[in-house]
């Protein structure tokens, strides 16, 4: 059994999955397809901050993904990859064009 099919681990991707849906939908539609297509892709650095970002408010998560303000620097290169992905209109085959 790999590491990514453990119990442990799809605990996880649930966790992640349900903290990463926001009380905003704008934030559910950067963070939710982010996280279903590059978190497994991603360093344990990187994962680490993804999971650090969504415990944080929205409001903040807001003004940083839509570059309203710069993230704190801890955030930076995270809110970096999550806006690349969100840029990338090949990224979800469900995505409205």
């Amino acid at each position: 059994m790999s590491e990514a099919n453990t119990p442990d681990a799809a605990a996880l991707r649930k966790r992640l999955y349900w903290h990463s849906r926001r009380g905003m939908w704008e934030l559910d539609l950067l963070l939710i397809p982010f996280l279903e297509h590059c978190y497994d892709q991603l360093g344990d650095q990187d994962q680490a901050a993804y999971r650090a970002l969504i415990e944080g408010e929205d409001q903040d998560l807001f003004a940083w993904l839509m570059q309203r303000e710069t993230p704190e620097p801890q955030y930076q290169r995270i809110v970096s990859l999550i806006q690349q992905h969100a840029e990338n209109a090949d990224n979800d085959s469900r995505r409205p064009v």
